[in-house]
C-alpha cells in the first residue's frame, strides 16, 4: 500500500509553528500514532522514518514534529525544556483531534520516549505506548554535555556541540530536567507499553530499560534491539523495532476506519466491499488476503492493484511459471525469469498482430492489448534456447484463456434476497 504525505504546521505550546510531517496510509487511516524524536534531533532522522513507514503499511496514520526551535519550526532551542516539549507533544495531539482523530498511540526515542510516558496521563484516548532507548530519567541527557555542566550553574547558560552543532543550555534547561520523574508517571498510566533498547547502547544504557519495565504495570513488553547503536543507524535495526512497534500498535488500538473485515473464503475467489471509499475491496483467495483498488486519479486510494492490474500480475505469474517448468524439464541453464507487462487499449486497426489471432481478427472498433517483454537471464543459454522461451511463452494458459473467448456466468446468492 502507498503512502500519501502531508506537510502542515500547527502551533506549538509557546505559539511558534511547529513543522510537521504526517504519514498517512493509502485508504481511510485505522488509527493515529504521534512520534517524540531524540533530544536536538529532528523528525527526519532514520528511526522516526522507518517507524513511521512501517505502521502506515499496516494502516496507521503518523504525525511526528521537530520541537520548538529545532528542524524546521520556528522559536529558540535555549528557550526550551522537557516540559514545553510535552506540551508540544499535547499541542500536537490537540491538533490531529481536530483535524483528524487523537492519537491512540504514542512513541517515543531517547528523551522523546521520556516525552511520550510523561504526557500519556494527558492524552485520554492513547491506548499504547512505544519507547525506544530512553532514558528512566530525563535527566540523564545532561550527560551528553556534563563538561558544560559547571560553566551552566555557575553562569547560568553555556554553549554545547552536540553532534557537530552548536546549541545553547541555559540552567532552566537542566533545572527542568531535575524536576521530573517519569518513572512515577509509568507506575500509574495505566497504557499497554511497549520498550524497546540495545544492551549495547553506549548513549543510554540497558539499565533505564530495565528501570521503566519494573515500573510499569501490565500489559508491559521488552524487545532487546540487539547490536544496534542508539540512533539506529543500521537500516536492519531500524526496520526490525518498526516492525515490532508496527505489531505491537496494531494489537491495542480500536480500528476507527469503519472497515468492513475481510469475507470468509467461500469460493476459490471471493471480492467484497471494504466500505472505504468508492472502489476499495477486500479480495480473498484461500488464505490469502489482497485489497484491489484503483489509481488516486479516477477517485481511488490506490491501496492495491486495479482489476486490469490482477488481469497483467495473472499474465505475468504464469508466463514466469510456465517458462520455468518447461526450462526444468528440457534441462536449459535458465537461471531467472522476470516478466513485464503492460495492457492498455488500441483500435483494431492498429493491431497488427491482430490478423493472426481467429477471435480478433474480424473485430472493430477498440481492443484490450497486452504487452509482454521477457527478462532471461542465463549466461549458457543459446539463441535457439532463447527463441524456443519466447514461443513457449504463448502457451501460457492465461495467455491462452486471455485470447480465446471465455463464457462468464452469473447469478444472484440465493439469500441476497431473502
Amino acid at each position: 500500500m502507498g503512502a500519501r504525505i502531508e506537510r502542515i504546521t500547527f502551533p506549538g505550546s509557546s505559539g511558534a509553528s511547529l513543522a510537521a510531517r504526517l504519514d498517512l496510509p493509502a485508504g481511510p487511516p485505522r488509527a493515529f500514532a504521534l512520534f517524540a524524536h531524540c533530544f536536538t534531533c529532528g523528525k527526519d532522522i532514520h528511526a522516526a522514518s522507518r517507524v513511521a513507514n512501517a505502521l502506515t503499511d499496516v494502516g496507521f496514520g503518523v504525525l511526528r514534529f521537530d520541537f520548538t526551535g529545532l528542524g524546521m519550526s520556528e522559536g529558540e532551542f535555549a528557550n526550551t525544556n522537557f516540559t514545553s516539549n510535552t506540551e508540544d507533544l499535547v499541542a500536537a495531539a490537540d491538533w490531529l483531534r481536530s483535524t483528524h482523530r487523537a492519537p491512540q498511540v504514542l512513541i517515543g526515542h531517547s528523551l522523546g520516549g521520556a516525552a511520550v510516558l510523561a504526557v500519556a496521563g494527558s492524552i485520554p484516548e492513547v491506548r499504547a505506548i512505544a519507547t525506544i532507548g530512553a532514558p528512566a530519567s530525563p535527566e540523564h541527557v545532561t550527560g551528553v554535555f556534563s563538561s558544560s555542566l559547571e560553566e551552566i550553574e555557575s553562569t547560568g547558560v553555556a554553549e554545547v556541540q552536540l553532534a557537530g552543532r552548536p546549541f545553547t543550555i541555559r540552567k532552566q534547561f537542566v533545572d527542568d530536567l531535575r524536576n521530573h520523574v517519569v518513572t512515577d508517571r509509568v507506575a500509574t498510566m495505566k497504557r499497554a507499553l511497549l520498550v524497546l533498547h540495545s544492551p549495547v547502547d553506549n548513549t543510554v544504557g540497558i539499565e533505564n530499560a530495565a528501570e521503566i519495565f519494573l515500573a510499569a504495570r501490565h500489559p508491559k513488553n521488552f524487545v532487546s534491539l540487539d547490536g544496534a547503536d542508539h540512533l539506529l543507524s543500521e537500516y536492519s535495526d531500524a526496520a526490525f523495532a518498526a516492525s515490532m512497534i508496527g505489531a505491537f500498535a496494531n494489537r491495542y488500538i480500536v480500528d476507527e476506519s469503519g472497515a468492513r473485515d475481510a469475507p470468509r473464503a467461500t469460493a476459490p475467489v471471493v471480492v467484497a466491499e471494504t466500505s472505504q471509499g468508492v472502489f476499495l475491496n477486500h479480495v480473498v483467495v484461500g488464505r490469502h488476503r489482497l485489497l484491489a483498488d484503483e489509481p488516486e486519479s479516477i477517485g481511488g486510494y490506490d491501496a492495491g492493484p486495479s482489476p486490469y492490474d490482477f488481469l497483467g500480475i495473472a499474465l505475468g505469474a504464469c508466463t514466469s511459471m510456465t517458462l520455468r517448468m518447461y526450462a526444468d524439464r528440457k534441462q536449459l541453464p535458465l537461471d531467472q525469469v522476470s516478466v513485464e507487462v503492460t495492457h492498455g487499449k488500441v483500435h483494431a486497426d492498429d493491431c497488427a498482430e491482430c490478423a493472426d489471432n481467429e477471435v480478433l481478427a474480424d473485430r472493430s472498433g477498440m481492443i484490450d492489448r497486452f504487452e509482454r517483454v521477457l527478462h532471461i537471464a542465463g549466461d549458457d543459454l543459446t539463441d535457439a534456447d532463447r527463441d524456443k522461451l519466447l514461443a513457449i511463452a504463448d502457451k501460457c494458459p492465461v495467455h491462452r484463456t486471455l485470447e480465446s473467448a471465455s463464457s462468464i456466468v452469473t447469478r444472484l446468492a440465493d439469500h441476497d434476497h431473502e
